[in-house]
C-alpha cells in the first residue's frame, strides 16, 4: 500500500523549503521535512540542534548526537538542522529544552501537533527583541 506524501507546504503556507542535505535528514532522506501516512513519529519540525536539547533528547531516549554508522546516521551536533518527530519538539518546549525551528522548513503537519504560536516562540529569527 502506498502513502502518497503530503503536499509540501510550511507552516507559514508556502512552499516547503530544504531543513538539510548535511546531514541528510527528512522521513524521505531527501532533505527536506515531507511527511506521509507512513511516518507515524510526524518528522515535520524543522529543528536546529543547540547543546540543551541534545542532552535532553539524550536523557528521554532518543540519543541524536552518537554517530550509528550502521544507520548511515552520522550524529548531529549544535548548529545542524534535522527534521524532528513533532510530538518530541513539543515534549522539549514543555520541559524548556526546545531546539531554535526554521518555519520555513517546517512542514505544516506540524500543527496538527504543534500549535504555531510555539513554533513561532522557537523561530530563528525570534532573537531579534521587539525592535
Amino acid at each position: 500500500m502506498s502513502h502518497p506524501k503530503a503536499p509540501s507546504i510550511n507552516v507559514l503556507g508556502q512552499p516547503l523549503q530544504s531543513c538539510s542535505t548535511d546531514p541528510m535528514t527528512g522521513f524521505f532522506r531527501t532533505g527536506c521535512c515531507d511527511t506521509s501516512d507512513a511516518d507515524a513519529g510526524s518528522h515535520t519540525v524543522c529543528a536546529v540542534m543547540t547543546a540543551e536539547f541534545l542532552a535532553f533528547s539524550k536523557y528521554v531516549g532518543n540519543d541524536l548526537s552518537t554517530p550509528r554508522p550502521e544507520y548511515g546516521f552520522v550524529g548531529l551536533k549544535e548548529g545542524d538542522q534535522w527534521c524532528l518527530c513533532a510530538g518530541r519538539f513539543l515534549q522539549a518546549h514543555e520541559d524548556h529544552a526546545a531546539p531554535k525551528v526554521n518555519l520555513a522548513a517546517t512542514h505544516m503537519k506540524a500543527l496538527d501537533i504543534v500549535p504555531l504560536q510555539i513554533l513561532e516562540e522557537h523561530a530563528l529569527d525570534h532573537e531579534k527583541g521587539d525592535e
